[in-house]
């Protein structure tokens, strides 16, 4: 008679893999200390050379980047990152200004987070991050006849939230992970009306925030979806109200 075969449990997965990049290393520290404690693999880097070398190395799912950096700075970093790929950056700004938040945002930071900060806020921030790109949007599917209920299409935008894939008549569209959640909860939801406060709730999951944000995915959104951004015909501004996608 054979012995039993024992149980062999399935090999767990790896902890999400977290770049810090920050060139002051009491910040680096304890964020990295805080990071690793909330369950996350943590590799650092100090300047923008180094971060790129690191991530190219050991592909990152999660980048949280310091705007201002010696050489190359945050900015050029994240440009840098972008044309690799969509891996999420949450960017850190020593100042509170509008213009440092919405460069940010504009070369693809998925979010933001200004100093002094709370370390428990940002590993919050980088879990929901990493919740929205890895697990894709929470809006229900809009199902077409016979389709998956993992795929949407609308105003000629297909998109699968569990590919985490989206194209048009042009293409493959290139998203970040905020972009690509706006856009299918615009999807879910054709002809209705969003302010900046829900879509920050629904979007984000956020119950407050800078609105700016919104505002700033908004047009990001559009020059990679609108065949003239500066006249839109998918994603419609209600004034005094806020957002339509319209389906044509």
């Amino acid at each position: 008679m054979r012995p039993p075969i024992p149980a062999t449990s399935p090999p767990a997965s790896p902890p999400p893999r977290v770049l810090v990049v920050d060139d002051d290393p009491t910040v680096a520290e304890v964020v990295t200390g805080y990071l690793r404690r909330a369950g996350f693999a943590v590799d650092r880097a100090g300047d923008g050379h180094t971060a790129l070398a690191r991530a190219a190395a050991c592909a990152p799912d999660l980048v949280v980047l310091d705007l201002m950096l010696p050489g190359l700075d945050g900015l050029a970093v994240c440009r840098a990152l972008r044309e690799r790929g969509p891996v999420p950056v949450v960017m850190l700004t020593a100042r509170g200004d509008e213009e440092d938040r919405v460069l940010g945002l504009e070369v693809g930071a998925d979010d933001y987070v200004t100093k002094p900060f709370s370390p428990r806020e940002l590993v919050l921030r980088v879990v929901s991050v990493l919740r929205r790109a890895g697990s894709g949007p929470t809006a229900p599917a809009v199902r077409g006849g016979g389709e998956s209920e993992h795929v949407l299409r609308a105003g000629g935008i297909t998109l699968d939230t569990r590919a985490h894939a989206a194209s048009d008549a042009r293409g493959e569209l290139r998203l970040t992970s905020r972009e690509f959640d706006l856009l299918a909860h615009f999807l879910s939801h054709p002809g209705r009306v969003f302010g900046r406060e829900q879509l920050m709730d629904s979007v984000w999951g956020w119950d407050f925030g800078d609105l700016s944000t919104v505002t700033v995915h908004i047009r990001r959104l559009r020059h990679k979806i609108e065949a003239d951004p500066a006249n839109p015909r998918l994603i419609t501004t209600v004034w005094g109200v806020g957002y339509r996608f319209d389906a044509g």
